[in-house]
């Protein structure tokens, strides 16, 4: 892949504890620094509209908030999310908490991709890729005090937006936080039909401290609070009460001005989430049911950075405690309400060692390795959950071993006006909690229960990869990119006749199990062209594919995509406008749920003015107010019709 250095080598002196050295694929830039790609909406906008900036990223929508992310085709399950290196676990078995719900753009730096089985050091069971969120801290001898407000308001669904930091800094010192409030009625699909059960409102605080006890060393400290409640989901068949979040963590850096060695962090964190589920809001239910979820996890990583001659090493040493409990209770209306665990307080405990190696080597060549081999082991701690286990899985432990792991290996070639890239890799994945535990859990994509099931084998992959990058001149660049994955013991739920669905309306009940094999092949070519000094136009196409061991479609795989976008920039002023579209959906998984989706195609009008400390921006999305779902959005609910917003930051 073609990749980017974000981050170069630095000491203490300037912006936060200095980070070594880190490949990545792409990097969205949340705050108002420069380089990398970011929202037309600045830092009002949301984290899913900050990640649809990614180019391998897609979103899985079950309502308004907290969208899924899917890398290179792939769901949660088959990739890493961090927050500043962080684990953090969801707490919802339906997945209405992706870990990027529980920031905001007011706390984010950035949000870096590695796309593939070469992630961070940080990552684990990263098939698909890895992201992390980076916090934003003022640093040492940054400016000595500053102050950021933001405002914006959407027609559609009368969304507001508002967020206030401050931050001060020395030599030996800085802080900084802020909070940041979104509330949003239901919004309106195109032809102005409004949709029930998708609003939200969502609170977030934060406070970042750095010390330096002396000149090669320093401490940091994060907190993170955030707070969503009355979140609809139309996809689904339940609304969220509340998804609460604590986020803590803290870190000591150590650096070097000579030698070898340039940069050693420790970071240890705990993080907590609370999630409940709840239908009270809904009419015609028929079945009241309550169902919460729990995720606590703690952790520790130690990096250490090196160069020598052409090499720059990196070690990463990391391991996390992890425990994910859920229930649900049920109501029927005049007889005794039954009791279910859907996670059996599973204890997971992790820990693994990861290397990379880049290496510079003569005549414009590189080549980067890298590898990491973790251990895990979960114990089943709730004995009624692994009771009702054992039902269906006679003789089963109530405690499991898994050894993961992956390597792998990227070599660029760069020429005059062009790049060539190519990687390869092969990692391994253990089954998450839902796929190896989880116990009747309702998927209303394709309305079938779920169970999980303790006897899976660890999943594979071997990933090749190849990227070109031509640019003729300082006018026009090509960017061509390709990936194929080619999965072992592949794992995805099956039919299995001789249960029977508990929840009404269920098709019937499906149980994890590792398939064959399966491949997931992903292209785009992006062009780039800067008409004049002012003008400039981008487009890109996107085509994907997934098959399983009987050749039949794989679920949420990208038809056929497309966009382009035209700029005009001069000095304060910015004014874009911008086509996005997906071809007709016909190659969908029917087998497993899918069904068709229509081609659409939508357009949008922005413009962004800056006027010293004070920057405004404006735009009109769907503009012609198209009625449409593209093939990630959960059920067919329909997108946002036409959508006039405005928003004003101040810096001071």
């Amino acid at each position: 892949m073609i990749s980017l250095f974000l981050l170069s080598l630095a000491t203490l002196q300037g912006d936060t504890i200095a980070s070594p050295s880190r490949q990545i694929d792409e990097v969205v830039v949340v705050s108002n620094r420069q380089g990398g790609k970011r929202s037309i909406k600045g830092q009002v906008a949301s984290i899913d509209e900050h990640l649809s900036q990614l180019s391998h990223v897609s979103l899985v929508r079950r309502g308004s908030y907290a969208w899924e992310p899917m890398v290179n085709n792939m769901q949660t399950e088959r990739l890493s999310t961090t927050i500043d290196g962080m684990k953090i676990f969801y707490a919802c078995t339906d997945k209405m908490d992706p870990v990027t719900s529980y920031v905001e753009s007011g706390n984010l730096q950035s949000i870096s991709l590695n796309a593939g089985l070469n992630g961070n050091p940080q990552a684990t069971g990263n098939i698909g890729g890895a992201l992390d969120l980076r916090l934003r801290k003022a640093g040492f001898d940054a400016d000595p005090i500053a102050l950021s407000v933001q405002a914006g308001y959407e027609a559609n669904g009368h969304l507001q937006v508002y967020g206030a930091d401050a931050a001060y800094s020395s030599h030996r010192f800085y802080i900084n936080g802020g909070l940041f409030y979104r509330h949003a009625d239901n919004y309106k699909t195109g032809g102005g039909y409004e949709l029930p059960f998708s609003q939200f409102h969502k609170f977030n605080a934060f406070a970042n401290l750095g010390v330096r006890l002396a000149e090669h060393d320093a401490v940091e400290g994060v907190v993170i609070v955030d707070h969503a409640g009355d979140v609809g989901y139309p996809a689904l068949a339940m609304d969220v009460k509340r998804a609460d979040a604590f986020i803590t963590s803290l870190a000591h850096r150590h650096t070097w001005s000579q030698g070898v060695f340039y940069s050693w962090e420790t970071k240890v964190y705990f993080n907590h989430i609370l999630h409940d589920m709840d239908d009270t809001k809904r009419p015609d239910v028929v079945i009241h049911m309550d169902m919460p979820g729990r995720s606590t996890t703690a952790g520790f990583y130690s990096l250490l950075a090196a160069s020598y001659k052409r090499h720059s090493f990196q070690i990463n040493a990391d391991g996390y405690f992890n425990r994910l409990f859920a229930d649900m209770t049920m109501y029927p209306g005049g007889a005794a309400s039954m009791y279910m665990v859907t996670w059996p307080d599973v204890h997971t405990y992790n820990t693994g060692l990861a290397a990379t190696d880049d290496i510079m080597l003569p005549h414009n060549q590189t080549l980067r390795l890298s590898a990491k081999l973790a251990w895990q082991q979960q114990y089943l701690c709730n004995h009624e959950g692994y009771e009702a286990l054992k039902v269906f899985f006679p003789g089963i432990d109530d405690h499991y071993q898994q050894l993961t792991g992956r390597i792998a290996a990227s070599y660029s070639l760069s020429f005059s006006s062009s790049k060539l890239s190519i990687g390869a890799g092969w990692g391994s994945r253990a089954p998450t909690v839902t796929e190896a535990y989880g116990y009747y859990l309702n998927n209303t994509f394709d309305k079938y229960d779920y169970i999980g099931n303790p006897r899976l084998s660890n999943e594979s992959a071997i990933e090749a990869n190849a990227a070109f990058k031509w640019q003729p001149s300082g006018q026009f660049s090509l960017d061509v990119d390709a990936d194929v994955f080619f999965f072992s013991n592949y794992i995805i739920g099956s039919f299995e006749p001789r249960l029977s669905a508990m929840t009404l309306g269920a098709a019937g009940v499906k149980v994890y199990h590792n398939i064959s094999h399966a491949t997931i092949a992903n292209a785009s070519l992006t062009a780039k062209w800067n008409i004049t000094g002012s003008i400039q136009a981008e487009s890109t196409l996107g085509w994907a594919t997934g098959r399983d061991d009987a050749g039949d479609a794989l679920p949420l795989i990208s038809p056929l995509s497309y966009s382009a976008r035209l700029a005009y920039h001069k000095k304060s002023l910015l004014v874009q406008a911008e086509m996005r579209g997906n071809a007709r959906h016909s190659d969908y998984a029917a087998k497993y749920g899918e069904t068709l989706t229509a081609a659409w195609i939508v357009f949008n009008l922005s413009a962004q003015y800056s006027l010293g400390n004070i920057t405004i921006r404006t735009g009109i999305e769907n503009l012609f107010d198209r009625l449409y779902a593209t093939y990630a959005d959960w059920n067919d609910i329909p997108q946002k019709g036409r959508n006039i917003y405005i928003n004003l930051s101040f810096d001071l």
